[in-house]
């Protein structure tokens, strides 16, 4: 057996362009200090539930066919399991008293936004701020409305990220839409497009930090992605059983060096680059969650206390990393260039998030949205730090810098997906040596 896809991977060593990180101490800390915390945490109610809009019309080109497998389907809280108090608003009502062994998953789903009536009125009337606010200008993706009708809650816990065998026209039109289309100029698709499903690294050779920096997160994505398909992959489709698992011939026809013409390698630090990315921002967040008026709401004290508890662990754990990306580094020339070229990379990582809503497959529409939402809020941290260091101390005031908890949830759940790459790197670099 050729051993070109282990050495694919031995290759992927050493430090990482534009950073001054590299990849081995990556691999050490996620695997051994940051994982189990991360996937224990996005157990819980108030990340496993994410609120979506699966029904948001392809807004670039007609989406002419969905797809009908039933691996394809995603499996949404029936609205008569969710509370009222959820379907009418999540940040309005008071939780209700009850046993929460007695209730199903999505009828706990609906404490989600609940307030505590154990909260003074001062901090409850912060906590009603952190749903009103209008950051529009500084988002990087697009956030449903969780107030759509057409918004529903999701147990993303019983609709995993995995191989569906989707092979629609739309899987390949997403990707080269995305590297084609998005070079930084308004959004139009004026040609069909040649199947391509990874850009080449070489395309972004030549260019600024922060183009490169652009493209190099947008591959590290799909790198991600197809690590998580080849990881959870369809093995046996019987009609008495299906079973997912670890398909190697999957990962070398994606990663191989010399079945990508020597791709892979580049896809891999890509995703080590885009780990970085998203590690830094959720240390550079850490004092938006440290906020006395900041709580995971489930509307049961004790655990929510908990599992904050958990996230300013992980976030601090995130902290104390290293060797971090040094976000100075981009739009740091002329103030007027900087400024275009920060708004011209935020429009098309917007327009990114748009494409995700042309999806056929709907649980890839899913974990696309929410990992494209999740890099958007990244961003936006990253580059908010002036109203980050301008949070206020008091409850009372309304805070510079906010996140709704639908960008709270696809931030962890995404960088939870990268953190799962990295870990499956491991497992796919054992099943590798074993061929050997």
């Amino acid at each position: 057996i050729s051993c070109a896809c282990v050495l694919c991977l031995m290759k992927v060593t050493g430090d990482l362009d534009d950073c001054t990180c590299d990849v081995e101490t990556i691999d050490r800390f996620n695997n051994d200090q940051l994982f189990s915390k991360l996937q224990t945490l996005l157990e819980s109610d108030y990340f496993r539930f994410y609120k979506v809009n699966l029904n948001k019309a392809c807004p670039f080109w007609t989406v002419r066919s969905h797809c009908g497998l039933k691996d394809c389907a995603v499996q949404p809280c029936s609205p008569n399991e969710v509370p009222e108090g959820l379907r009418s608003s999540s940040h309005n009502k008071v939780s209700q008293s009850g046993s929460a062994d007695q209730e199903s998953p999505c009828e706990q789903a609906g404490h989600l936004g609940a307030v505590d009536v154990s909260l003074s009125d001062e901090t409850r009337e912060a906590l009603l701020n952190w749903s009103k606010h209008d950051d529009e200008a500084e988002r990087f993706c697009v956030v449903d409305d969780e107030e759509s009708p057409d918004s529903q809650y999701v147990d993303l816990l019983l609709n995993p990220e995995r191989f569906t065998a989707y092979r629609g026209p739309e899987a390949w039109q997403i990707w080269n839409s995305i590297y084609e289309e998005n070079c930084f100029k308004p959004y139009t698709i004026k040609r069909p497009l040649i199947p391509n499903l990874f850009h080449s690294s070489s395309g972004s050779e030549g260019q600024c930090v922060e183009k490169r920096a652009f493209y190099r997160l947008i591959s590290g994505l799909h790198a991600s992605i197809n690590i998580h398909l080849s990881a959870r992959y369809l093995l046996d489709d019987s009609w008495f059983q299906k079973k997912w698992g670890h398909n190697v011939s999957e990962f070398r026809q994606r990663f191989d060096s010399e079945l990508t013409a020597g791709e892979g390698p580049k896809r891999l630090r890509n995703l080590y680059f885009l780990f970085l990315i998203e590690l830094r921002a959720l240390a550079k967040a850490l004092p938006v969650f440290q906020q006395p008026s900041f709580r995971l709401y489930t509307g049961r004290p004790e655990e929510d206390r908990r599992h904050k508890e958990q996230l300013l662990h992980i976030l601090q754990l995130a902290r104390s990393f290293p060797l971090h990306f040094d976000e100075t580094s981009l739009f740091a020339g002329d103030e007027k260039e900087a400024a275009k070229l920060k708004e011209d990379i935020r429009l098309a990582f917007l327009n990114i998030s748009r494409i995700m809503d042309c999806v056929g497959c709907f649980k890839c529409r899913l974990w696309g949205k929410l990992q494209t939402q999740g890099l958007g809020t990244a961003l936006k941290i990253l580059f908010s730090e002036r109203q980050i260091e301008a949070l206020p101390t008091s409850s009372s005031k309304r805070p510079s810098f906010q996140l709704s908890r639908q960008e709270i949830s696809s931030l962890l759940n995404a960088f939870g997906r990268i953190s799962t790459s990295i870990r499956e790197l491991q497992n796919f670099r054992s099943l590798l040596a074993e061929e050997r």
